[in-house]
């Protein structure tokens, strides 16, 4: 297990594996998602917002997407951009 401790600015030092396993670079941006109280998820935030243009194909007439529907969708993409 990996870990980092919080300084008292509230600021983190990501480890060289986590850092390597995500991709990430200075200046890249990461995303904290809620997978369930108390617990989160560490996702890179390396593709831009238009990216997510289209993931759910044309709109249907009655079809109700779902704010869980949404959050599953982009986890997704979050997961396929390591």
């Amino acid at each position: 297990m990996t870990t980092a401790t919080v300084t008292s600015k509230g600021q983190i030092t990501i480890p060289i594996e986590v850092r390597n396993a995500l991709n990430v670079e200075p200046g890249d941006r990461v995303e904290f998602v809620q997978v369930e109280p108390g617990r989160f998820e560490v996702i890179a935030a390396t593709q831009s917002v238009t990216a997510l243009k289209g993931m759910f194909g044309k709109p249907k007439a009655g079809k109700v997407v779902t704010i869980d529907d949404m959050n599953n969708a982009i986890r997704a993409r979050g997961a396929s951009a390591r």
